[in-house]
């Protein structure tokens, strides 16, 4: 197993992508807290992964407070004894043209997809550096690398995450942590068929554009985060990762 022993921490992991790779990491030996505003959805994938013989820990976290990210790693460390790896995956966007968007509704994602990236960083990184060991996974999106029209916010957002990344690795590595992101294209999840509700044409045009064919499915983002926590990526460090079927390349 790939995580024989670890212990991670999952954000928004109640649902879509996070649920995927709290499962996976499980799947590979991983004690997993699974973590999330939401916390019956939290319960309910703790559950899942406890009736499948794997260890897990649900807890409730609003990643925009400090205090709640705070307490969200003592519960992992009154568990587990320790944090190994860290992905940082809740998220949210709102879709729409830049001009109809508020001061409220750029405030609400900036503070949940980039400081509460930020929170939950610093809430882990003192206990790996004393243990000179940690592995940190930030879901971005290719949103941060390229663009996405109605999406302005949530792109400069998700740019942060990815210039944070590079940053954090650099000071880091001399303590044995690394640092990667992970850019999902197009996601078969709910948060997406929320997004395109409005109009399943924007679905089907984007499929068309992506080479190959289809949407990625939250596993194929689990697969990526797996291997850039796992030991096979200890030489690895800094780096964003697009899972997006071809949609861009960089």
């Amino acid at each position: 197993m790939r995580l024989k022993d670890r212990v991670v921490i999952v954000t928004g992991a109640g649902r879509g992508i996070g649920c995927a790779i709290a499962k996976t990491f499980s799947g590979e030996g991983a004690g997993v807290v699974v973590a999330d505003l939401d916390f019956g959805n939290a319960a309910g994938v703790a559950g899942e992964i406890s009736a499948g013989g794997g260890s897990a820990l649900a807890v409730k976290v609003d990643v925009k407070e400090k205090k709640s990210v705070e307490a969200m790693v003592k519960a992992a460390m009154e568990k587990y004894g320790r944090v190994d790896i860290l992905v940082n995956n809740a998220g949210l966007d709102k879709v729409g043209p830049f001009l109809d968007s508020t001061e409220d509704d750029w405030d609400k994602v900036i503070a949940v997809n980039l400081r509460g990236c930020i929170n939950c960083c610093r809430a882990v990184l003192s206990a790996m550096i004393s243990r000179q060991y940690g592995r940190i996974v930030n879901i971005g999106s290719d949103a941060g690398r390229v663009g996405s029209s109605g999406e302005a916010v949530y792109s400069a957002a998700k740019g942060g995450i990815i210039a944070f990344t590079k940053t954090l690795a650099r000071e880091m590595a001399r303590h044995a942590i690394n640092v990667n992101c992970v850019a999902p294209g197009p996601t078969d999840t709910q948060l997406f068929a929320e997004v395109v509700a409005v109009s399943p044409k924007i679905a089907e045009a984007m499929v068309k554009k992506i080479p190959l064919r289809r949407l990625a499915q939250p596993v194929d983002i689990a697969y990526a985060a797996l291997f850039l926590a796992s030991d096979e990526a200890a030489y690895i460090t800094g780096q964003t990762l697009s899972v997006n079927g071809g949609l861009n390349m960089l």
